[in-house]
């Protein structure tokens, strides 16, 4: 991939935008996830290209009753226009043609089902590296956070020793300004 068009920022974690048109999430300067932004096109075998979602929705089609009973009823069908003797036998028993048909379909599909599966599970090792970066910043958060608390309750405890110790430095002066003010009271009174 080409380089991306916007310097990394100096954080460790950051967004750049390629000239693709794709966001790149890094965390401590490694990409992390691709994904493509809005109206941007990736021609990649499992990029966000019409032929990889026509494979998915094939793949989703494969997997539903309809088509098994669709496909029920066109063998059916076939069998029985080919076994009765009022219509032209196009495919006599074994049935060539219609072995071929399966076998045609069966070498479409496999690729197209691997396909989908290969798409589904590169967006899932993405949505995990996705949750493992958020996690990772949950618990540096969580860091963070426990050592900024743990600053502030040893400043709170180094203010309230300081306060306490000007608390009981001013009750020291205010007794020695008190016993002072006794004794010059006393002098006062007893030399005159």
């Amino acid at each position: 991939m080409d380089g991306p068009s916007s310097a990394p920022t100096s954080s460790a974690r950051c967004t750049r935008v390629s000239k693709h048109g794709t966001v790149l999430t890094c965390l401590y300067g490694s990409p992390v996830a691709e994904t493509p932004t809005r109206g941007a096109t990736h021609h990649g075998a499992f990029g966000q290209d019409t032929f990889g979602r026509g494979a998915e929705r094939a793949a989703r089609f494969f997997g539903t009753p309809q088509y098994i009973v669709g496909q029920t009823v066109a063998v059916a069908v076939w069998v029985t226009l080919n076994a009765v003797a009022l219509i032209g036998h196009w495919d006599p028993y074994p049935f060539i043609l219609l072995n071929l048909a399966f076998s045609t379909q069966a070498a479409y599909a496999a690729p197209l089902i691997l396909l989908a599966q290969t798409r589904q599970a590169d967006r899932d090792k993405l949505a995990a590296e996705m949750i493992e970066t958020h996690r990772e910043d949950v618990v540096r958060n969580a860091v963070e956070h426990q050592a900024a608390v743990e600053r502030t309750t040893a400043e709170l405890k180094q203010l309230l020793e300081s306060n306490t110790d000007l608390t009981r430095q001013d009750k020291e002066l205010t007794e020695q300004i008190a016993a002072l003010t006794r004794e010059i009271h006393a002098r006062l009174t007893s030399s005159s």
